[in-house]
This record gives structure tokens, C-alpha cells and sequence, in this order.
């Protein structure tokens, strides 16, 4: 009776034990594909494992998206803050409501799906990786959930107070925008820019499997703005200079974040 409470406990994290105390055996390369060319039906085996993956996924999503419904309205009169409120709005199709109902509940869905997406695709890459890649990937959960919101609200609060007002207020025309073509664009901006919130993460990671140098990165500087410019305008919802350096700046700080997180990772890997 005294050890039983100390034994429950054990069984409850013994699994968690079990995931970060493992460490697979090293094979080469050149191995790894002649076991599988001698093998070719453990690849099936990944397979089905990654269907399993991905259907708990689109499960968890499904729930997250239902869930939205609830405050999906509420959303709606948030997004057209910018625009200056759903008055400003129009339809002119008979399901065009619903289809900004479902599209709004599903980026907020999305968002709340986020960090169990990513935790499912750990669990599907962790038997190839060794207990420190295993524990970094899930300490990067929370932070890669943070990202993607913190560029979803940069979108929301910086970017589209200055891009809406440029493009209604464009030769002085009188613009009232389709509420589906208005929610499409905005949805469509904080989905892209929250998604490009995770590049230092994507980077370290790169940096800790040794596939990255941060003095690489450092060297290449010039080449990087380059990508961001280019990135920035297909992403930049008008072509004048001011909404770009808006997309530009944060990208560009997330880059030498990323070098820094890289020299980080590559002292972890030595040190490891």
C-alpha cells in the first residue's frame, strides 16, 4: 500500500522514460539503402505508420476546426477591424457567408492543431533519432507554436493597418471589398507569414544534424536579402516599398537569429 502510489506513478511515465531513453543503432547510409533494397516491406511498414500519423492529424484538426465554430463569428469581426468593420463588407453570392465562416474556423483550427500536428510528426521521426535530437524536437514544439501565432498577430497587427488603408484608399476610389475575397487575402497572408515565423527553428534543427554551418549562413548574407526581397514581394499584399520593408524586417532579424541558433546547435553537436 505505501509503494503503490510510487508505482502508478512509474507506470504513467515510464512510456515518456521509454521515449527519451532510447537510442537506435547507427547504420550508414549505403547500409540503410541496401537493407531496404534486400527489404523492400519494411518500407510499407513506414508507410502505414505515417498514414496512422497523418490520420490523427487530420483528425485532431477536424476537432479543432469543429471547435472554432463556436467563435468563429467573433473572428470574423476581428479580422475586419482593418477594414474598418463588417459594414465595410459585402457579399454577393449566397453562400458566400459560409464559405467565410468555414475558412476563418479552419485557419483558427489550424492553429490550435498546430502543436499536436507537430507532436505527431516527432513521434514519427523519433526511432531514427538519438534521445538529445528526440528531446530537442519536442522542446521545439512550444516554441514553434509561438512563432506561428506571433507571426500570425504581426500580420494582424502591423502589416494590415498599413496595407488595408493603401489598397482602398488607392487613387482615392471608393472600395468595398467582397468579404470572401477580403477574408481569402488576410487568412491567406497570416497563414504564409506565421509559417515563415519558423525558420530559425528549421534552421537550428538543419544546424544540430550537422547539415548547416552558421559561418555558411553568415557568408551568404547578400544572398539571403535577395531571397527575402523575392520572398517578401510574392508574399506582400501591395508592391509599394513601405508594406515590403514591413514583410523584410522581421524576416531579416529572423535570419540572423538563425545564425545565432545555428552556432548554437553546432556547439551542442561537438559538445554532444
Amino acid at each position: 500500500m505505501l509503494t503503490a502510489p510510487f508505482r502508478a506513478v512509474r507506470r504513467l511515465f515510464q512510456p515518456v522514460y521509454n521515449f527519451l531513453a532510447y537510442d537506435p543503432e547507427e547504420v550508414a547510409v549505403a547500409e540503410s539503402f541496401s537493407n531496404v533494397l534486400e527489404h523492400p516491406q519494411g518500407i510499407f511498414e513506414h508507410i502505414d505508420a505515417l498514414r496512422r500519423h497523418l490520420l490523427r492529424s487530420i483528425l485532431a484538426l477536424v476537432l479543432t476546426t469543429s471547435f472554432s465554430f463556436t467563435f468563429a463569428r467573433d473572428l470574423l469581426k476581428l479580422l475586419a477591424v482593418p477594414v474598418g468593420g463588417l459594414e465595410n463588407l459585402q457579399a454577393i453570392s449566397v453562400t458566400e457567408p459560409l464559405g467565410v465562416f468555414m475558412r476563418v474556423s479552419l485557419l483558427s483550427g489550424f492553429a490550435l492543431a498546430f502543436p499536436y500536428v507537430a507532436l505527431e510528426f516527432v513521434a514519427f521521426v523519433q526511432s531514427g533519432l538519438k534521445p538529445r535530437g528526440r528531446l530537442m524536437l519536442l522542446v521545439t514544439i512550444p516554441a514553434a507554436t509561438v512563432l506561428f501565432i506571433g507571426g500570425m498577430a504581426f500580420t494582424y497587427y502591423v502589416m494590415l493597418p498599413t496595407a488595408i488603408p493603401f489598397l482602398t484608399g488607392f487613387l482615392d476610389i471608393t472600395t468595398k471589398p467582397r468579404v470572401d475575397d477580403y477574408v481569402r487575402f488576410v487568412t491567406g497572408i497570416m497563414f504564409w507569414i506565421g509559417l515563415s515565423f519558423q525558420f530559425p527553428l528549421v534552421i537550428y534543427t538543419l544546424a544540430a544534424i550537422g547539415l548547416i554551418k552558421a559561418r555558411s549562413l553568415a557568408r551568404q548574407w547578400r544572398l539571403a536579402f535577395i531571397v527575402i526581397a523575392v520572398l517578401a514581394a510574392a508574399v506582400t499584399p501591395t508592391v509599394d516599398p513601405v508594406n515590403m520593408s514591413l514583410v523584410m524586417a522581421p524576416m531579416i532579424v529572423l535570419y540572423f537569429l538563425s545564425i545565432g541558433l545555428a552556432f548554437i546547435a553546432q556547439r551542442g553537436r561537438r559538445n554532444g
